[in-house]
């Protein structure tokens, strides 16, 4: 049996679909919050276990009967890494084999900017430390993402960012959950480590090109300093902590963190990624 925890979320939400094609709802069960929120869930026969990651005793209850654990790592709380803690606890508790965890795909985790990325190589190294087998799913920046840092009126704006000449192998999050589960589904569980990028990385004057092509109207890419667009993002009323990790994610960028290539997405899918335009087009809805 499997347990998918952050089961209502975007991701959780896309493994659950192709878990759903493929296998018996009898076989899934989701770690939800809120059950009100899984009811589509609960009526196709997946089994819900209410709790949350920080609530121990619910963690004990959710991996009754489970063969194998997906940690879909938490937002940017400041608590999320003794959350993923808490999970891994549980799953040796119950004799879980097989513990699965959604990491990131970048080059060199010891030269991050964007500090937040850190606690997903902190979680993989509790995962190995506990003995239990698993599986590390390293994704790419989502490029879902995009729509987020460009904004919604880049048609009429452009591309204004500090990411200097940096790439990105970017892959939709949907097309990464479908190759989660694919993963899921194969019987073992050898303690691999998969780089979920697309076949290809693009800098954001590829991203402006493809809009441009898309849409036919201009679209440009300015790569600003970072004091520049954070003072933009004053000026509008972005918090802090949001101005701070969005510079984090850009410097990254424009070190090569994200720029990796692999053909580990591809092979899980048993097909080529959608292309960066066609992705665009459905990010954008263009």
């Amino acid at each position: 049996m499997i347990l998918v925890t952050g089961a209502t979320g975007q991701l959780g939400t896309a493994v659950l679909q192709t878990l759903l094609q493929k296998t018996s709802a009898t076989q899934l069960a989701a770690l939800v919050r809120d059950e009100h929120k899984a009811t589509d869930l609960q009526a196709q026969g997946v089994s819900l276990r209410l709790g949350s990651y920080d609530d121990l005793a619910s963690l004990d209850r959710a991996m009754q009967g489970i063969e194998k654990v997906l940690l879909i790592s938490g937002g940017g709380e400041d608590d999320a890494l003794q959350q993923h803690y808490n999970v891994v606890d549980a799953a040796k508790r119950a004799g879980v084999q097989c513990l699965a965890y959604t990491s990131r795909a970048l080059k060199d985790p010891t030269t991050l900017a964007n500090q937040l990325m850190v606690r997903h190589f902190q979680t993989e190294d509790y995962i190995r430390a506990s003995g239990l087998g698993y599986v590390f799913f390293r994704n790419i920046l989502y490029l879902d993402t995009l729509l987020l840092f460009t904004g919604p009126n880049v048609l009429e704006t452009g591309i204004l960012l500090p990411a200097g000449q940096g790439k990105v192998a970017y892959a939709l999050r949907s097309e990464m959950g479908e190759a989660i589960a694919n993963v899921l589904l194969q019987a073992d569980c050898a303690n691999r480590i998969y780089h979920f990028t697309g076949p290809e990385a693009y800098s954001f004057d590829d991203v402006a090109a493809a809009l441009t092509s898309i849409t036919g109207k201009e679209v440009g890419y300015t790569a600003v300093e970072p004091t520049v667009f954070a003072a933009g993002m004053q000026q509008r009323g972005v918090p802090e902590l949001a101005i701070e990790r969005t510079i984090g994610f850009m410097t990254d960028i424009s070190h090569g963190q994200e720029a990796e290539v692999s053909s580990d997405l591809a092979t899980a899918l048993g097909r080529q990624p959608v292309s960066l335009t066609d992705g665009i087009r459905a990010v954008y809805k263009l």
